[in-house]
């Protein structure tokens, strides 16, 4: 079964399983790990744990109530934008099984803003859920700024936080916006929206792993001017090195940005460099390449306040949220 097909029959059977008398207790029985240390709170909000479930993964918002009952501390759904579009040409999801690692195109394939707030009104379970939000394929750059505030208006009565998505390398010319000038007219416009509400939600960009060091102090400095509240280190990667699939069908498979355990390393890094350019005085959410407990710890022992799972929970499931919280527990 192709990646993309498999994961639309996975939504489809846990929206199936869950109507199954008993099953969400069994599996808030099986996975949860309740532990005071393992709280955390950040950015004005308060976490049950530090474990998230990554953008991308419930991106219509049709499974975050399921995946509550996983163990997860917060889930992100998007990448949301105003209008809905059916993203890139298929195939544009790709399993590296021997690198523990995913390549996808998908290009902010989703159901537009207005369906996807409808689908929030339903929310349930007590996760916290933020909103990843983005600009349609068909707004120039210029114009960008307004996809985001159409998506912040659209969905702030309904998620917890927001984040900016500036990076993603699957969207034509998206990456520009991590440039120094449009960055800071995007979050500044963001946050000044943010700021005339009745109630304020906290804000985050999420950046690529393939910025410099030059690249990631415009970041840091565009994040304290304009007094955003967090960053999420990071997307995914347009890189292909130190791959152990086979040259050719690397090549087969063309761009995409690659997920999972090739990541972990840089990802860490740079949550490393940001923690230590700031003195951690901003919150980093880290994800990219956690697989096992100990890869989270390491981002948490680099820097990262929270972290998010993706390819990591494709590969070893629910079982992985479950782990990495006992291990927080135990290292407490």
């Amino acid at each position: 079964m192709s990646p993309e097909r498999a994961h639309r029959f996975v939504v489809g059977f846990l929206k199936v399983l869950f109507h199954v008398p008993f099953v969400r207790s069994l599996f808030y029985a099986a996975y949860h790990k309740h532990h005071n240390s393992l709280e955390r709170k950040v950015f004005g909000l308060r976490f049950k744990n530090p474990v998230g479930l990554a953008a991308g993964f419930d991106k219509n918002a049709r499974l975050y109530n399921e995946f509550s009952f996983m163990g997860f501390g917060f889930v992100e759904i998007g990448t949301v934008t105003p209008k809905a579009q059916a993203g890139n040409p298929k195939p544009r999801l790709f399993r590296l099984p021997d690198d523990g690692a995913l390549i996808n195109r998908m290009g902010f394939n989703n159901d537009g803003v207005e369906k996807i707030a409808s689908r929030l009104k339903r929310r349930y379970a007590p996760v916290l859920i933020g909103g990843n939000i983005g600009k349609n394929k068909s707004t120039p750059n210029e114009e960008a700024i307004n996809d985001y505030l159409a998506c912040l208006d659209g969905l702030y009565a309904h998620v917890d936080y927001f984040v900016i998505n500036v990076s993603s390398p699957n969207t034509a010319g998206l990456r520009e916006l991590q440039d120094r000038e449009p960055l800071k007219r995007i979050l500044s416009g963001v946050k000044e929206a943010m700021s005339a509400k009745k109630k304020y939600k906290p804000v985050l960009v999420k950046i690529a792993p393939d910025l410099t060091d030059s690249q990631l102090d415009d970041v840091v400095d565009i994040v304290r001017d304009t007094g955003i509240d967090g960053i999420i280190a990071t997307n995914t990667t347009i890189s292909r090195d130190n791959l152990s699939t086979d040259e050719a069908v690397i090549a087969d498979i063309g761009n995409g940005g690659l997920s999972g355990k090739p990541l972990e390393k840089r990802s860490t890094e740079v949550i490393r460099y940001i923690h230590r350019k700031t003195e951690g005085k901003i919150p980093i959410i880290g994800v990219g390449g956690i697989h096992s407990a100990e890869d989270a710890l390491e981002k948490i022992q680099a820097g990262a306040s929270l972290v998010q799972v993706y390819t990591g929970f494709v590969y070893e499931g629910p079982k992985l949220i479950k782990e990495i919280n006992q291990k927080l527990i135990v290292h407490d």
